[in-house]
């Protein structure tokens, strides 16, 4: 039992992705396993240890899918429909898994290398047309992330602004009422809905053209079951990406000399792509697991029935899995980060991440070689209460 006298910390510690929160780095050197209180009233075990994220990743008895039963632990919002918080499963059952994972494959048939390329520059030459100082959160970071999105899904690339609103409010965790979000997100279930319908099958626009033609016979998705699936691939796809971007610019613009190296020596990227993974603090909340029997871990007392957050960007900085885990080393080798998760648990995006964050900031490099921040790093302003941690904008010159 919880003892009721004591004040559980309040989890998520902070808005900003510009340093680890200290109070994540104090609970991982003294307790990696620790009860908070979440935004929605509940308790929880929050996991900050590199072993113990590890293991809680490759454990079955440390389970996604039952998190949307009726009655079940909550971090932040309600969870809509079963099929949002284990899309993956659905797809498998339903046949369509396998066409997600090719899609999202080391090969990215739908978002070739010198297309999202191309899509980075038209992105920069927008900003510089603005003049300065530019966003290169708007003009790269949101750009590249809802261009590549828009391509990969075939969604018309002129309803990004609007796509990009709805996916925004979707990721706030404490503004909106749960009559905000349950009404923002039927506007975007009914816009993937109407997407579907208005498709040719002659002529597949993206994956979810080619997941509609595949989702026949008695295992497949109903109507809504399948809208849901589409909003979340996009919202997930692109706000993950818009952040990571986002906080990795910012955390590049404070190493000039690394970017005259690597413009100099762009074959560099790879390995520094890999740094910027693990050190970029990009979780607004956590990642949630549910007990499924007791347990131990580092000591704590897990029972049936609790819930578990995981603090990925904490794990990445453990000065146990990592040697000078607070220094930015862009020949960090090896480098065992979590970003993606960990076994069974992978996230399907990490190619696309890794393969289009490195073309990026190639054409960046290239087209904007004096490219800075336009002002301290510690005046950027940071998005409020998200669970992708991301600038609101982040100011630059060149």
């Amino acid at each position: 039992m919880t003892d009721t006298t004591v004040t559980l910390p309040h989890y998520p510690f902070s808005d900003r992705g510009d340093a680890l929160a200290p109070e994540l780095r104090s609970l991982q050197d003294h307790c990696p396993v620790a009860r908070v209180t979440t935004n929605s009233g509940g308790e929880a075990w929050l996991v900050t240890g590199y072993r113990e994220a590890q293991h809680v990743l490759r454990e079955r008895k440390f389970a996604r899918s039952v998190l949307a039963d009726p009655g079940g632990p909550t971090q932040d919002t309600p969870i809509l429909a079963p099929e949002l918080l284990d899309a993956m499963e659905h797809l498998r059952r339903a046949g369509l898994r396998d066409e997600v994972l090719r899609a999202l494959s080391r090969e990215q048939p739908d978002l070739p290398a010198d297309w999202v390329a191309s899509a980075t520059r038209e992105g920069l030459d927008a900003m510089v047309r603005e003049g300065t100082p530019g966003d290169l959160q708007r003009h790269f970071a949101d750009w590249v992330a809802a261009r590549c999105m828009c391509r990969l899904l075939g969604l018309p690339f002129e309803d990004r602004e609007w796509l990009a609103a709805r996916a925004d409010l979707d990721l706030t965790m404490k503004t909106p009422t749960a009559q905000q979000l349950a009404d923002n997100w039927e506007e975007l279930r009914r816009y993937m809905h109407d997407h579907a319908l208005s498709r040719d099958p002659a002529a597949p626009r993206g994956l979810l053209d080619r997941l509609a033609a595949l989702n026949t016979g008695p295992a497949a998705l109903d109507e809504r079951q399948f809208s849901n699936i589409c909003a979340l691939l996009f919202v997930t796809g692109y706000e993950d990406f818009a952040s990571f971007l986002g906080v990795a610019a910012l955390n590049l613009l404070q190493q000039p000399a690394l970017m005259a190296e690597l413009a100099e020596h762009p074959e560099r990227m790879t390995r520094c792509v890999e740094e910027l993974l693990r050190c970029s603090v990009v979780l607004g909340n956590a990642i949630p697991r549910f007990v499924t029997e007791d347990t131990e871990l580092a000591g704590a007392p897990l029972r049936t029935g609790e819930l578990l957050l995981l603090s990925l960007d904490a794990a990445n900085f453990d000065p146990a899995a990592f040697d000078a885990s607070d220094t930015f080393d862009p020949a960090r080798s090896p480098n065992p980060h979590l970003r993606f998760g960990y076994g069974r648990h992978h996230c399907p995006g990490a190619h696309l991440v890794r393969r289009h964050t490195e073309t990026a900031f190639r054409v960046l490099l290239e087209t904007l070689p004096g490219v800075r921040l336009a002002v301290p790093a510690a005046e950027v302003p940071w998005q409020p209460n998200r669970m992708a941690i991301m600038p609101a904008a982040l100011p630059v010159t060149w």
